[in-house]
């Protein structure tokens, strides 16, 4: 199998890792599993409330990630609120299973996962529209200052924080010392996995050797790599686990 032996990086939160580990090891790699992100509650969940109570007003219920679906879903069965938005749009398809599995079904996935793609499909959407857009606290403005400039009426409600785990550094730093424990390569599946990386790194008096793969699940990701200092050995097709799971193959094989 191309990646094995393979010992590969998941930074993605606990809850979200097992797919990608299974995809990878399915591959004959070894994941090894440090997460640099953890879901939070939001500072305060005033706003996710009153739209929860408010939903019908609604045109579109706009989810940009499966975390934003799963404490949205939470919140609602906290408040005993069953949610019937008019109409969804997802960024792509894992928060399209995530809103499957809530019971609800999306009506609108751009052709590109990303935030690009997902403003210019609702555009046509836009004017006079009501649109209510549950995401993190800390995200990107694109799609909200887009979506306002073609008309829509725009709510935005964070449903969660990321916070650092504090337990990855001891992780992390056992093994960047020593050369032998190197993973081949590390996985970044969003902006939040590589800023939050950094930071745990920063705070353990660590940085990432040259060495070791930087394997990203999308543009918007690669672009934050970059950034940061850490440009991306390479990226997926498309924003997918599968697709990064391709990527890293066809990388490993052409060695």
């Amino acid at each position: 199998m191309p990646l094995t032996g393979k010992r590969i990086l998941i930074t993605r939160t606990r809850q979200q890792a097992s797919e990608l580990a299974a995809c990878l090891e399915s591959l004959g790699a070894q994941p090894i599993l440090i997460p640099t992100i953890e879901l939070a509650p939001p500072s305060s969940f005033q706003t996710l409330d009153a739209a929860l109570s408010n939903l019908s007003s609604f045109d579109w219920l706009l989810f940009t990630s499966a975390n934003a679906v799963q404490s949205f879903a939470q919140r609602a069965q906290h408040l005993n609120l069953i949610p019937n938005p008019k109409q969804i749009a997802v960024i792509g398809p894992a928060t399209a299973k995530a809103v499957q599995r809530i019971g609800l079904t999306p009506n609108l996935i751009p052709p590109k996962f990303v935030a690009e793609s997902l403003v210019e499909a609702l555009t046509p959407h836009a004017p006079g529209a009501s649109m209510l857009l549950v995401r993190a606290e800390q995200a990107r403005d694109i799609l909200p200052d887009t979506l306002a400039a073609a008309g829509a009426h725009l709510t935005i409600v964070p449903a969660y924080r990321t916070i650092t785990p504090p337990n990855s550094i001891a992780a992390l730093h056992e093994i960047l010392t020593d050369p032998n424990r190197y993973p081949d390569a590390i996985t970044f599946t969003s902006s939040s996995t590589v800023t939050n990386l950094v930071t745990l790194l920063e705070a353990a008096d660590l940085t990432l050797p040259e060495t070791i793969v930087r394997a990203s699940i999308g543009s918007i990701t690669s672009r934050t790599l970059r950034d940061l200092g850490y440009p991306p050995n390479l990226e997926a097709d498309e924003a997918t686990i599968a697709s990064l799971c391709e990527a890293l193959e066809r990388h490993f094989s052409a060695e």
